[in-house]
């Protein structure tokens, strides 16, 4: 039972998120308070998982790539591009009313969401073609949008940080509902809805044998090349849905630092989940929990006074660890060393 255990592609995961928020608590007694102010949740855990949202997001959209022996380094991009397109049609202007001062959009709001996250979409949607109707390799392909993307987005904003007035927006990233950030129950929809697709309808298992053996799935009636630009198409609606959280919260986009290096963290956050570069099998929780990893760690780095230059290098060290714990080879290696007899 203990070896069952230990082997979950999960168990190593969530010790080393148990273990971080184990020396948070030792290091700031402070940490695991939770206070209940305004209607809802306030505390260091809360700030973490509303943190976690956007990567939360980007990396479930990462997984179904990656399953199918894929990898997006564009999602950065496509997360500015999306700010981008929602700043530029929301913006915002002050107006007199009654003389009190409201702040009015300059489109509807559901038409500004709707224009970002098909933007997004649609750069998804280019990569999936270029990989599955082109033939260009996953790393290139993406990689053009990754270059592309960024002025694309600079090309929207003309260069400057575009400032958002208009408080419905910013509802999105930072809101609260149910005494919870609402940003967070977007994800929690995200996850529930992928984690029904996965489970309850065959797409899971084709995603699954479309990156197990690609060839194997073809012959078994499996439109690949469909599935792939579905799957590319659908990481850039979720790379667009975390623009928008990051954009309503800070309530302003910028086309140059917006999403900046949230692919790297993305493809940390799933392969910390236990989903193989490999693609086959993929899990949607472990993604959840690598993204929480990645979080939680860089709060505790700042909260604990670690100089931000550090910062990479201890992600980094932590990113090893888990990943050799993860690894069958490793532990077959430490176990016959701690067994040969002396």
């Amino acid at each position: 039972m203990k070896a069952r255990l230990t082997e979950h592609p999960q168990f190593w995961p969530a010790v080393v998120l148990l273990v971080l928020l184990a020396i948070n608590g030792v290091l700031n007694p402070a940490f695991f308070a939770l206070a209940w102010r305004d209607g809802h949740l306030y505390g260091a855990l809360v700030d973490i998982l509303n943190r976690a949202a956007p990567l939360m997001a980007v990396a479930l959209g990462m997984t179904v790539v990656i399953a199918t022996r894929g990898i997006d380094i564009s999602v950065g991009a496509t997360v500015a591009i999306a700010a981008a397109v929602a700043a530029a049609l929301i913006g915002g202007h002050l107006v007199i009313v009654d003389g009190q001062q409201t702040y009015v959009t300059r489109t509807s709001l559901p038409l500004a969401l709707a224009a970002a996250l098909g933007v997004a979409m649609l750069c998804g949607l280019f990569n999936g073609v270029l990989v599955a109707a082109v033939g260009i390799q996953p790393i290139i392909a993406t990689l053009i949008l990754m270059v592309a993307g960024r002025g694309i987005a600079q090309l929207i904003t003309n260069g400057q940080i575009i400032t958002i007035y208009y408080k419905p927006y910013f509802f999105i990233g930072g809101g609260w509902f149910l005494g919870l950030p609402f940003a967070l129950w977007l994800v929690a929809a995200l996850l529930a809805l992928m984690a029904w697709l996965k489970h309850r309808t065959a797409l899971g298992l084709f995603i699954q044998a479309s990156g197990g053996n690609p060839a194997a799935a073809r012959l078994a009636g499996i439109n690949a090349r469909g599935l792939l630009i579905g799957v590319y198409a659908f990481c850039g609606l979720t790379a667009g849905l975390a623009g928008l959280m990051i954009s309503s919260n800070v309530k302003s986009a910028d086309g140059n630092n917006a999403g900046l290096l949230l692919e790297l963290d993305a493809i940390l956050a799933v392969t910390l989940g236990g989903t193989s570069l490999l693609g086959g099998r993929f899990s949607l929780r472990g993604s959840v929990l690598g993204a929480l990893i990645i979080q939680t760690l860089t709060t505790s780095i700042y909260s604990l006074g670690v100089p931000p230059e550090v910062n990479l290098v201890v992600k980094a060290l932590v990113v090893f660890a888990v990943c050799l714990l993860q690894s069958a080879e490793a532990r077959a290696f430490v176990s016959g060393f701690w067994r040969r007899p002396a």
